[in-house]
């Protein structure tokens, strides 16, 4: 197999994507807090050769959980058992820059790339949940401008507490009695706006040098921010042209800053409802849509626009003159795809709801086998996407179907592996791995 690969994740959200996914008869919700469900879906994912599985994280909770399983599973405990019952498969998990302190984030990497033998990434997020700062003793949520000033920050710490141990400063020479070469182990020694940390790290180089940085959020400080620091970036588009124009423009950024476009990936969610026919994989999407509970729907729509409707609103128009363009919320890339949805269709305020259901806004596609292959590959060789996230409806089953049925059809096509050819997340998404920054510093040069 030659020529350019399609990289697949599975991000996995408790019980399926969609938000009625708890309530399908297909779904299993009584093993949803069960370890070995998702360590099931991993080794799943392994056997289809996938670069990885994703865990999504929050530091609060969703204020809907009244009507689906938005509950948060904390990702290292959760990806530290399935690293143990896998051997290729990447394991990524979500990490606030926001709410958590760049010295115990760089631990618990480090430990989770060590425990894999090299399988971890990194999901940077800013965190736009206004309730978490109650979690943590803050009086509000910080603007959006300085969450992403402080995760720039951030990043750069973390990034020299990985660097700290050059690779060969452990030496553990059980003849000349030297463990570690001290020489080659660096304090950090930052103080900057946000943050204050000496180092060195406690724990040695991991096995993939860092960890991957994997970035979410479209916003222009997210695109900014990904073009500097992202390596794979996750995202949400509606349309090709939308998700043309993204990849375009990101890869065009890091090129600005001396970088190999080709090391930044761009992974937009897809979540696929698949049936033997089209008209049976609509009739199973609407089945779906007719578990949707509207308290729920309404209340992510708030969220998501500030405009609160009723249910006696449903069937009426999107009245788009009450949308508000400006402040915080005007900031967010869900805010202007969502936006732009209600623009191009016009729809109901049901029929938002149903778009929004399947995936937050990330794409929905359904259909046949081939017919969503032929979407993937469309995208992929069309300037839109390096990969996709993979978002079953439902879990197990909407990802089994898709790893029966869609990937073979994939890999007839050339576009995807059959067989992994490294074993950490770097070599899966053909990312180098970097050197210390340190290991060029003036003693050792």
């Amino acid at each position: 197999m030659s020529g350019r690969q399609l990289h697949l994740n599975l991000f996995v959200y408790p019980g399926g994507h969609h938000e009625a996914a708890w309530r399908y008869h297909g779904s299993d919700p009584d093993r949803l807090l069960d370890i070995r469900f998702y360590q099931d879906l991993a080794r799943r994912a392994e056997a289809a050769t996938f670069d990885g599985v994703f865990f999504a994280d929050g530091p609060s909770l969703a204020d809907n959980v009244r009507y689906a399983s938005r509950f948060r599973l904390e990702p290292f405990t959760w990806l530290s058992a399935v690293a143990a019952v896998t051997e290729r498969i990447g394991l990524i998990a979500t990490a606030s820059t926001t709410y958590t302190e760049p010295y115990n984030l760089a631990r618990l990497f480090a430990s989770l790339d060590h425990l894999s033998g090299g399988r971890a990434g990194w999901n940077i997020v800013t965190t736009g949940a206004p309730q978490a700062a109650q979690n943590f003793g803050l009086e509000a949520h910080p603007a959006h401008a300085e969450r992403y000033d402080r995760a720039r920050e951030f990043v750069d710490v973390v990034t020299k507490l990985w660097d700290s141990w050059e690779d060969e400063a452990l030496v553990a020479d059980q003849k000349t009695g030297l463990f570690a070469d001290t020489d080659r182990i660096h304090t950090v020694d930052h103080e900057g706006r946000h943050l204050k940390v000496c180092g060195p790290l406690n724990t040695p180089r991991t096995p993939q040098g860092r960890p991957v940085y994997v970035q979410a959020g479209s916003s222009e400080d997210g695109r900014a921010f990904a073009a500097r620091y992202g390596e794979a970036v996750f995202t949400a588009h509606q349309t090709l042209a939308s998700g043309q124009e993204f990849y375009a423009d990101l890869k065009s950024r890091a090129l600005a800053h001396g970088r190999d476009p080709a090391q930044l990936l761009v992974l937009p969610g897809i979540s696929p409802f698949i049936a033997s026919t089209e008209a049976e994989a609509r009739a199973l999407h609407a089945e779906f849509d007719e578990l949707t509970q509207p308290a729920y729907s309404l209340q992510l729509l708030h969220r998501l626009l500030g405009v609160r409707f009723t249910e006696e609103q449903l069937d009426g128009p999107v009245p788009r003159a009450l949308i508000e363009t400006g402040g915080e919320r005007g900031n967010g890339s869900r805010f202007q795809l969502v936006l732009d949805i209600i623009e191009r269709e016009q729809p109901t305020v049901r029929q938002l709801l149903h778009r929004l259901a399947g995936a937050r806004g990330h794409r929905v596609v359904t259909g046949t086998p081939e017919q969503v292959a032929d979407q993937i590959q469309e995208w992929f060789e069309h300037g839109a996407a390096d990969g996709f996230n993979i978002m079953p409806p439902w879990l197990p089953g909407g990802f089994d179907t898709f790893a029966d049925e869609v990937v073979p059809i994939l890999r007839a096509r050339g576009l995807f592996r059959t067989a992994y050819t490294g074993t950490t997340l770097r070599d899966h998404y053909g990312l180098p791995r970097p050197a210390s920054s340190y290991t060029h510093t003036k003693e050792h040069a």
